[in-house]
């Protein structure tokens, strides 16, 4: 719940900067962006939290959230914040936010049988009861959303490669 409120107050926050003057906040879409580049280092940090950390999820937290079928767990989770930390950045940046907004689909898609299984076998999450599944299913709709939103703010390019300028999808 708290990365929801993250995600929506950041909206905020960014939408009312750009009300108030601050141009690169004058779109929604690139408030959106910015809004799921927050909730993203939130949650990707939280990936490399010691588990003496107990304000906020932890690596613990997330191994436990690892379904069974899902091989090396601990690999995952580390693969899974950085790939969230990159994103972030990849969002804030306009020339890279369109790939980075739909590399999070199937990012958060991956994602979903741990929230799941988490939900379903009472997994607890930084000291918390685990949320239920009727909040972890729609909570990652809305992320998708916001993602795909997100894209709505940049150009459709591939960023550069070997100096070759940028092609158009």
């Amino acid at each position: 719940m708290i990365t929801l409120i993250a995600l929506v107050g950041s909206l905020v926050v960014f939408r009312t900067l750009g009300v108030l003057g601050v141009t690169r906040f004058a779109s929604w879409p690139v408030s959106a962006a910015h809004a799921l580049a927050v909730m993203l280092v939130m949650t990707g940090t939280a990936h490399f939290m010691p588990a003496s950390v107990t304000v906020m999820p932890n690596y613990a937290d997330m191994v436990a959230m690892i379904p069974p079928f899902v091989p090396f767990p601990g690999f995952m989770v580390l693969a899974s914040g950085v790939l969230e930390l990159l994103a972030a950045l990849g969002l804030i940046l306009t020339r890279t936010r369109w790939i980075a907004g739909w590399a999070l689909v199937p990012l958060f898609l991956l994602l979903l049988p741990a929230n799941i299984y988490a939900a379903i076998d009472d997994v607890p999450f930084a000291g918390e009861p685990a949320s239920p599944l009727w909040q972890r299913i729609p909570e990652q709709v809305l992320y998708i959303g916001f993602a795909v939103w997100a894209t709505r703010s940049a150009p459709r390019v591939l960023p550069v490669v070997r100096g070759r300028e940028p092609s158009t999808v």
